[in-house]
């Protein structure tokens, strides 16, 4: 009997656990029904436009484990605390011209129109459920919090990844944000957290919804998958187009490369700036994550006049060196000739104005 009683408290403990608030909800009602119906949902889940394994064939998950646990990279944390400028948060745009702050990974603020955007928030200590498992973030990353910004015009969550969607930051940022927009599904985990419907906007790919003083926000394909518990793909992953008076910017988010890049560039662009991942690679992922060259290939792909690598230098998430991306693509947009901008943590870009490309990782 004292086995069936241990067996029952570890199922009740279990389950407590995973119903915790920061997993979200899976989507239902209605919200559920129009995934169902998307023309990119079959066999019970969303699927990309390609055919897109986890990992390559010969490669299996506890193979992809055994890396992470045992194989020991040096040099995946910095040494030294990364230099970084205190960026103003809360003021209107200076310029005419949209202005980019990065504060790590794939958090950015984007000040244009005499509006803020903040995208995919991260202010945690870690990408992860709980704030003692995973990837610490790296020394010098923490200097902004998530209660410092006020009142943001538009929050953009790309998708519901630990990483992109930080329950913490969220619980502290979306109930002044003045509207939300994300990809279908995703407004489930929100409401899950106490936040308004009325300012949540779900879109799926190709669909466009407007935002204050003209803005558009355009959700399009990317080559990823979703889920912050064991169901996956139940909510949709997406980049976005952003159109402003006069700028058309691109908002990667997490993809593999594929051929919706130049898709998106014949139908959406050409682009001012796209802003595209570049760390968090391996070759026992290859299809959701782009290395460094795939990233150039993809902004030469979306006709980007100039892009800026993020989803890197904050966390730890890959067996990559912390530098490797941001060395990586540099290296092969000199080899192309293909602009970039390389700002420090928290340093203001004014597009077509400041646009540093100092190697602030080597000579500092």
């Amino acid at each position: 009997m004292t086995a069936v009683y241990f067996i029952f408290i570890l199922i009740v403990f279990v389950l407590i656990i995973i119903n915790l608030p920061v997993f979200g909800r899976l989507p239902k009602g209605l919200r559920s029904e129009k995934i169902h119906q998307l023309a990119n949902y079959r066999e019970g889940a969303l699927q990309n436009l390609s055919v897109t394994p986890m990992q390559p064939e010969g490669v299996s998950f506890f193979k992809v484990l055994k890396a992470f646990l045992f194989k020991k990279q040096p040099n995946k944390i910095p040494l030294k605390p990364l230099p970084f400028v205190q960026p103003d948060l809360n003021g209107l745009p200076k310029s005419s011209s949209p202005e980019i702050i990065w504060f790590g990974h794939s958090s950015y603020l984007i000040k244009v129109d005499g509006l803020r955007v903040l995208v995919d928030p991260i202010f945690s200590a870690t990408p992860s459920p709980f704030s003692f498992i995973g990837s610490k973030a790296f020394p010098g990353t923490r200097f902004i919090n998530a209660e410092d910004f006020k009142n943001i015009d538009v929050l953009l969550i790309t998708h519901d990844h630990y990483d992109h969607l930080d329950y913490s930051s969220i619980l502290k940022i979306a109930p002044t944000a003045k509207q939300i927009v994300t990809s279908i599904g995703v407004g489930s985990h929100l409401e899950r957290w106490g936040i308004s419907t009325d300012k949540i906007n779900e879109l799926c790919w190709n669909e466009t919804t407007s935002s204050l003083n003209g803005l558009k926000f355009t959700a399009v394909p990317a080559r990823h998958f979703t889920g912050r518990k064991f169901k996956r793909n139940q909510t949709l992953w997406s980049a976005f187009v952003l159109e402003t008076a006069n700028n058309k910017l691109f908002l990667g988010g997490d993809s593999g490369y594929d051929t919706h890049f130049a898709k998106i560039g014949e139908e959406y662009g050409p682009f001012d700036l796209a802003l595209l991942e570049c760390g968090q690679y391996n070759e026992m992922w290859p299809y959701i994550h782009m290395f460094p060259e795939d990233s150039l290939k993809a902004a030469k792909d979306l006709k980007a006049k100039i892009m800026m690598p993020v989803h890197w230098g904050k966390f730890s998430l890959a067996m990559h060196t912390w530098d490797e991306p941001i060395k990586r693509i540099v290296a092969e947009a000199e080899r192309i000739n293909f602009p970039l901008i390389t700002p420090k943590l928290g340093e203001t870009v004014v597009l077509g104005e400041y646009q540093p490309t100092k190697q602030w990782w080597i000579e500092e």
